[in-house]
């Protein structure tokens, strides 16, 4: 079959109101998220000049993701997920203002900054399971990977224009401004999921309750080849050829240390995810998303690969910007993948290995490479974590016949039944 180039599928905004005001509140956040991102950043290290202050960043962001987003799961599955998501809001609304009474009181205390950064962190991964859901409940089967690209590209397109914008803000008017326009765009947000359908968990009862499904999301996900073959997949590319913790490295080594270049590895980056997102009509119409995402995995770790033996800047930047777009296809059809997968009633869970997963391994695999590189070198830790990646992705297309011959479903499958018939096919098996 021959393959096309296509520009974004834009269907998902034209043809579903509710999917088009999701969009727009996750683009208002994401963005808000970024600027705020920023101003945590430089307070933090205007009030301690210390890495360990900015270190300190990452703890108070990663334990409540990963602890709070498992939680999400279990309660994304029990009530209205719409409910879920509008308590969380209000939650990170709270934090935003907080950040920004705390600016404007001209704080010095770093742990209450850090501690309501955690709190902000914490209501929006309670949320993140119940918020995956909701592409698939609102489009048709056959737009939903059209409309997690267009997802991928606002948050692209967030992390290239949120550090500027803050930049831009902190500068004339300081840190409370860039914290109220991180509560603005949560309030943007929460307004978009107010005008939402309600969103209850398929299989509730006429009485309203729940019935509970007899296994958690890892047993569906470990008696579905699909399920745990996409997780597999998309852990294998971050564990092994994570590059990020590597730039500053390589960029001493190669480039003298310039920090416009570092600046410019990780903005080659977001330009490839950018352009394979703003192009992704060409795959998110494709129905095999099984062999997608195991094509572009593996282009990731080649790219990465090819990064690692790369002399001239113009070919590193390439190279970088072969793999930001790799990973943009890559997340793209591994979330539909997930999503129309996954019976309803288990979505939530499901979800929330997915989010810890997506946390993890990419942490897990920057602190990898830092240990490779460290006792041999930066380029040989770059090309056998790029070579690993592709074994790896390689070994579990070959075991995986069902993520092979994956085939989205037509579009003209009911989400609401389908979702009935495979949780109660999951609870019978």
């Amino acid at each position: 079959m021959r393959w096309r180039i296509r520009f974004l599928d834009t269907r998902p905004l034209r043809s579903s109101r509710p999917f088009r005001d999701l969009w727009i509140g996750s683009s208002a956040s994401q963005l808000g998220g970024q600027i705020a991102t920023v101003a945590v950043l430089a307070q933090v290290w205007d009030l301690t000049g210390s890495p360990v202050g900015t270190g300190a960043i990452g703890l108070a962001t990663g334990l409540p993701m990963v602890v709070f987003g498992l939680l999400g799961g279990t309660l994304a599955d029990s009530v209205d997920r719409r409910a879920v998501v509008r308590a969380t809001s209000v939650g990170q609304l709270l934090a935003a203002a907080g950040l920004c009474a705390q600016a404007l009181a001209d704080n010095r205390n770093v742990p209450l900054l850090l501690a309501l950064v955690a709190v902000g962190t914490a209501c929006g991964a309670l949320g993140a399971p119940a918020r995956r859901t909701f592409p698939v409940r609102l489009l048709s089967s056959d737009q939903v990977a059209a409309g997690l690209a267009l997802t991928n590209v606002s948050f692209q397109a967030a992390m290239l224009a949120g550090p500027a914008l803050a930049g831009l803000i902190i500068a004339h008017w300081g840190f409370p401004a860039a914290y109220a326009a991180q509560a603005v765009a949560v309030a943007v947000s929460m307004l978009a999921v107010i005008r939402l359908p309600a969103m209850k968990p398929e299989g509730a009862d006429a009485a309203g309750g729940r019935r509970r499904p007899e296994r958690g999301g890892w047993g569906i996900i470990l008696r579905r080849p699909t399920l745990w073959g996409s997780m597999a997949t998309d852990l294998s590319a971050t564990l092994f050829a994570m590059p990020i913790a590597l730039f500053p490295l390589v960029n001493e080594i190669r480039f003298d240390g310039n920090p416009q270049t570092l600046g410019l590895f990780l903005s080659a980056v977001a330009v490839g995810g950018i352009t394979a997102g703003l192009l992704s009509g060409t795959v998110t119409r494709r129905r095999r998303g099984g062999l997608v995402q195991l094509s572009a995995a593996g282009v990731w770790g080649v790219a990465l690969a090819c990064f690692g033996l790369a002399g001239p800047l113009w070919l590193a930047l390439g190279c970088l910007a072969v793999a930001g777009a790799a990973d943009t296809v890559s997340v793209v059809t591994r979330s539909a993948l997930v999503q129309l997968e996954t019976p309803d009633a288990y979505r939530g869970r499901v979800s929330s290995v997915e989010h810890v997963i997506g946390v993890a391994g990419p942490e897990l695999g920057n602190f990898r490479g830092g240990l490779l590189a460290s006792a041999t070198s930066a380029s040989f830790a770059l090309v056998a974590g790029g070579l690993s990646a592709v074994l790896a992705i390689a070994a579990v297309a070959a075991a995986n016949a069902p993520l092979r011959a994956y085939r989205t479903p037509p579009a003209t499958a009911e989400p609401t039944a389908r979702g009935v018939a495979d949780a109660a096919t999951a609870a019978a098996g």
